[in-house]
């Protein structure tokens, strides 16, 4: 096995100076060749679990080998990848900016939410420039009739990363900002009762993906704590809902400034073992929690009129 190991470095080392000065990173050294039997990748099962939110996620690591000056990029798998392009091809372009422009692409060995790559690409790039080194990671869902469509963009300064060598990471993509649709939401709040009440009315402009119906999760928070969760009936499944229902929670007045509501716009999946899909998300809560609308709505709720507070939010991907 050391043997085929060896010979696999030897064809490797002479394939470089055949093409040396093709595709330099600030030197004459090539750079970008997917070669899985140098580096391991570390096993799906050890991979650690994606933080919680929406988010579409890119898992990966790093290394880098001072002898070879050679740069391994692992990729794993993506995490929350849009319902739209569960069905299509998976693509991934690597490049480490600033020099390197041609782009190393690798493809997704499944398809779904949560496709899977397990490759490792390897960068030839010398110690003195890859601390100064941006790696680059374009994540593209090519569908049935060939069209390419951006999913999001990981940039990773390699700068103070090399001291980590072989972390796995979890990196949120940059994406375009998506059009979920809007919710109206109705709040009030009276201290004598200690009740929240609250309204979820409408919505809008829905990316649906099934025929399943429409319903709404509210959880009510404390730091970290979910206190109460509350679901609204299943409406039937149109872009623009009228839900008109209504739910109240125990709020204490002291808790007002540690609170916020998580709202979660979901639909049943076809197979009811199988968790709902999420249409998007809203918080509505104090400045520990929200900014903007978000957080004008929760301070508006507290006045003395006690009357309810109605207004259009838009949703997100991960509130």
């Amino acid at each position: 096995e050391k043997g085929e190991e060896e010979e696999l470095r030897l064809e490797v080392q002479g394939d470089i100076l055949t093409h040396r000065g093709s595709l330099s990173v600030r030197s004459l050294y090539p750079v970008g060749t997917v070669l899985a039997g140098l580096y391991p990748v570390p096993p799906l099962n050890e991979v650690v679990a994606p933080p919680p939110g929406m988010a579409t996620r890119l898992c990966f690591s790093v290394e880098y080998r001072p002898s070879s000056e050679q740069l391994a990029v692992s990729l794993l798998r993506l995490g929350n990848l849009p319902p739209r392009f569960h069905g299509n091809v998976t693509l991934v372009e690597l490049r480490l900016l600033p020099d390197d422009r041609r782009p190393r692409q690798v493809k997704a060995r499944g398809t779904g939410p949560d496709p899977e790559f397990n490759d490792c690409c390897v960068f030839q790039v010398s110690a003195a420039c890859v601390s100064q080194s941006t790696l680059s990671v374009c994540v593209l869902s090519v569908s049935l009739d060939g069209k390419r469509h951006a999913v999001g963009l990981v940039l990773f300064p390699m700068e103070g990363e090399l001291a980590h060598g072989g972390r796995v990471l979890w990196k949120d993509l940059e994406t375009e900002e998506e059009n979920l649709g809007d919710v109206m939401i109705s709040l009030s709040y009276s201290p004598s009762l200690q009740r929240l009440s609250v309204g979820v009315l409408r919505a809008r402009g829905l990316q649906l993906i099934t025929e399943t119906g429409v319903c709404v999760q509210v959880s009510l928070r404390i730091h970290t704590q979910v206190m109460k969760v509350k679901r609204s009936c299943v409406v039937n499944a149109v872009k623009d809902v009228h839900f008109n229902h209504r739910m109240t929670f125990k709020l204490r007045p002291q808790h007002l400034d540690e609170a916020c509501l998580r709202f979660e716009l979901q639909q049943p999946h076809v197979i009811a073992s199988e968790p709902p899909i999420q249409l998007g998300e809203l918080l509505l809560g104090p400045f520990m929690y929200a900014r903007g609308p978000q957080l004008q709505h929760w301070m508006d709720m507290v006045n003395p009129t006690q009357r309810p507070v109605k207004l259009w939010h838009k949703l997100s991907r991960n509130a």
